[in-house]
């Protein structure tokens, strides 16, 4: 049993002895596919045990990339015991607080952790990371491709109920293709591959960066768009507009609009896809309720464009669900 796991790992790290009490605190949230808890010996600080397995490609990458970004001095919590053996690691508690818990509070309040998430993605844009340490593939024009894929699949099909002689067509539409070409073509930085509000924690008013183990190279833009159109916060258009404000600050530059918008209509679609997946097949009902949001997001950037066709009546046929 994975709790079992790390609960030996607890007390093999703190030298607690067999009888020494350990409260055990499930964490639900997120869908990484991990099992993540909080641990509570008594007479010590809290910490959080992580489990995985290496059915996901991604997990094994965990360990390895918050030690290089620890050392480059990203803020992320500290690995304090592992076993990869076991497939378990104990890590800093950084709380519960993430940025989604701030949704409702104004600007002010939230603009300090903007700042400093813009800050460490602007900064992860220029480190160099040794060449012995491995990420997943890059982010090329066959990985967008598999996100377009998905959402067919997952969001189209699976959720919205339209038959595959419905979609064909419309997964074949050459602007999807060229989509992938386009921002396939380019993969030579750093990115976080899922920065949205629920992976990123709030202590001491910084920003610190969770579920990383995705990282890979890619597009920039790709990192700045799933942040900014995340249909969690679901930022106003008013809002949209001060954080590509404060990102201009931090950079010194606009993002170019049009990779930006083509990140984020790519982006949409993958969360949409993997919002059908979770809650059709893994029965995550929580994801549900942002669907519509997503939806509306995409839906706004695609009209009077040239993805319209290919994405349009899946969105339509959302609607009349």
């Amino acid at each position: 049993m994975p709790t079992n796991t790390l609960l030996t790992a607890i007390k093999n790290h703190l030298e607690l002895s067999p009888t020494d009490k350990v409260i055990i605190e499930p964490i639900t949230k997120g869908a990484s596919g991990r099992t993540i808890i909080r641990l509570k010996p008594q007479g010590h600080p809290t910490y959080i045990g992580i489990h995985y397995t290496l059915e996901r490609a991604d997990s094994a990458n965990y360990l390895p990339v918050a030690e290089f970004l620890r050392q480059n001095r990203f803020h992320v919590p500290q690995v304090l015991y592992n076993n990869t053996g076991r497939c378990c690691a104990i890590v800093e508690d950084l709380g519960d607080e993430d940025l989604l818990s701030l949704k409702d509070e104004p600007w002010e309040t939230r603009e300090p952790i903007y700042r400093s998430v813009f800050e460490q993605l602007d900064k992860l844009f220029y480190t160099r990371a040794p060449k012995e340490l491995e990420f997943q593939p890059p982010f090329d024009a066959s990985l967008y491709e598999w996100e377009q894929e998905y959402f067919y699949d997952f969001f189209a099909e699976y959720y919205v109920g339209m038959s595959s002689g419905e979609t064909t067509p419309l997964r074949e539409h050459p602007a999807l293709k060229d989509l992938s070409q386009q921002l396939g073509a380019s993969a030579r930085n750093l990115v976080h591959r899922d920065l949205q509000s629920q992976n990123v924690l709030i202590k001491d008013n910084t920003a610190y960066l969770i579920d990383f183990q995705g990282m890979r190279r890619g597009r920039q833009e790709y990192d700045l768009a799933s942040f900014i159109y995340d249909p969690y916060m679901n930022h106003s258009a008013e809002e949209v507009e001060k954080l590509l404000t404060l990102w201009e600050e931090i950079t010194e530059e606009r993002p170019i609009e049009d990779i930006l918008t083509k990140c984020a209509i790519q982006r949409l679609m993958q969360a949409l896809g993997a919002y059908g997946n979770l809650v059709t097949n893994k029965h995550e009902s929580w994801y549900a309720q942002h669907i519509p949001t997503a939806s509306a997001l995409l839906r706004n950037l695609v009209e009077g464009t040239e993805f319209a066709e290919a994405i349009l009546p899946v969105l339509d046929q959302y609607s009349a669900k």
